[in-house]
């Protein structure tokens, strides 16, 4: 039996990148339905709807912009009616601006906190009145736990996510539905050894197991939280760097 035999699962922002490499594993670990959520990636995403379908799953791909609230509850509606019911939503949707802290407006920082945060709650809390049980992940970051320059608002959204993770854990336990989050440390991606090779070299050089992460390593790590592996397992964020975190910073 593989890992999520029948589940209906629910992956936001899954048009690439984390998102993708979430709904393969989903797929491939036994999900009976995939339902993927783009926000403007229609053509990336149904190509990894293609890929879902191949591993025996259904997919179905839903277009929403998750900064609207309404469009959030929405999408969970779409979802567990397509699917026949919901038993996991991974909240992995979310952006990344570089902007310095001194000069930064209340409209940029609002943008990214909707994004990433206000969405996860929306979703989380429509995705809970549909579940009969079941599991909820969000995809935070190890900028949660350490900050970086030029990503206040996101290191701040972030954080924050891991903390709704605990209090959701908290309250809607009783329901029978788990709620963790992820921490991804520096993930690969197409282009970006060129893009920014300082990064790239500094994290090879120092991260103990000597490679970034890829997309799978994220989606191993959501298919664990969604299964019965993890069933007395809730309110915890599992930190997936390779070890950085663990290097003293003295």
């Amino acid at each position: 039996m593989r890992l999520l035999e029948g589940q209906v699962a629910l992956v936001t922002g899954a048009g690439g990148g984390i998102g993708r490499g979430i709904a393969l594993r989903f797929a491939e670990q036994g999900a009976a339905a995939v339902a993927l959520h783009c926000r403007t990636s229609v053509e990336a995403a149904e190509e990894v709807a293609s890929r879902v379908r191949e591993s025996g799953a259904r997919a179905v791909v839903l277009q929403a912009d998750l900064a609207d609230e309404d469009a959030c509850r929405e999408l969970v509606r779409e979802a567990s009616a397509w699917g026949g019911g919901l038993t996991a939503l991974v909240n992995n949707a979310g952006v990344q601006p570089v902007r310095p802290l001194p000069g930064m407006t209340a409209g940029e920082w609002r943008e990214v906190v909707d994004t990433n945060l206000t969405s996860v709650f929306a979703c989380t809390q429509a995705a809970a009145e549909v579940m009969a049980g079941g599991s909820v992940t969000h995809i935070a970051s190890v900028e949660a736990h350490a900050p970086a320059a030029g990503h206040a608002h996101y290191c701040a959204s972030k954080a924050a996510v891991v903390m709704h993770a605990r209090s959701a854990a908290l309250e809607y336990g009783p329901r029978g539905i788990r709620v963790n989050s992820v921490s991804p440390g520096l993930i690969d991606r197409e282009g970006l050894a060129e893009d920014w090779p300082d990064g790239v070299g500094r994290w090879r050089d120092k991260a103990p197991l000597g490679r970034l992460g890829s997309p799978r390593d994220i989606g191993d790590a959501c298919v664990f939280l969604a299964s019965p592996l993890a069933s007395w397992l809730t309110g915890q964020d599992l930190v997936v760097d390779g070890g950085m975190s663990a290097r003293p910073t003295w």
